[in-house]
């Protein structure tokens, strides 16, 4: 039977790895060195609280949620199999000029591009507006990795989600994210505190219906013609 150090250095290796980052990565963001990270890992260190901190931080979970019974394998993301459809593909969007909802779905990862990509075109939709005048919902249930499971934004995509919502900052009056897990909503909720969204953004994780339902209440609509329950 494996100790609690063992179930702990899977926990982080999981979450690093779902979260496309290195060892390397995850050691300078959370302040430690790569070899303290790696002996984390094996279950060869008996972390202090202090640490334990750090790495959560440095995973933009909370302590809380590193313990917690979501979970998921430990297969590498932000390969190059997640991405062997153009993000043209795998990018949806739709504006109803009645209820002034931008709505936008995602199929799989995100590279900084992309989210340069969906930058430039959906600010350039919402440059006809005034500010705070536009609701969005975004869908991000189908950002999963190429073993179907979900990931959330690398550190190098989270960057750029930073500077593209600054920019959403200007014409947003209320954002809803349907996520696909509370990991997301963790990660989520670190981009949006950083961006100066989070009082405006409500990341969303739960049964589909329930989910879909909130957040049509949420930016006062009845339904949305790209964003609908799961079939």
């Amino acid at each position: 039977m494996q100790d609690i150090r063992h179930h702990f250095g899977q926990r982080v290796r999981e979450l690093r790895l779902r979260s496309g980052m290195s060892q390397e990565t995850l050691a300078h963001r959370a302040g430690l060195d790569r070899t303290y990270i790696t002996d984390v890992e094996r279950g060869a260190r008996n972390v202090s609280l202090v640490n334990i901190e750090k790495i959560a931080a440095a995973l933009t979970v909370s302590i809380e949620y590193m313990f917690s019974g979501e979970r998921f394998s430990a297969t590498p993301t932000y390969q190059q199999k997640d991405f062997t459809e153009p993000i043209q593909e795998r990018f949806k969007y739709h504006l109803d000029p009645e209820t002034r909802v931008l709505a936008f779905t995602v199929k799989g990862l995100l590279t900084p591009q992309d989210v340069a990509y969906m930058d430039r075109t959906l600010i350039g939709l919402c440059t006809g507006f005034d500010r705070g005048e536009i609701s969005l919902l975004v869908d991000h249930r189908f950002m999963l990795a190429a073993d179907g499971e979900p990931a959330v934004y690398s550190p190098e995509v989270a960057e750029k989600a930073v500077e593209f919502q600054k920019k959403l900052l200007n014409y947003s009056k209320r954002v809803a994210v349907l996520c696909n897990s509370q990991f997301m909503v963790q990660n989520l909720n670190h981009v949006t505190a950083i961006s100066g969204i989070y009082n405006k953004s409500f990341q969303l994780f739960g049964k589909d219906r329930d989910m879909v339902q909130q957040a049509y209440e949420l930016l006062g609509i009845n339904g949305n013609e790209l964003i609908k329950e799961k079939k």
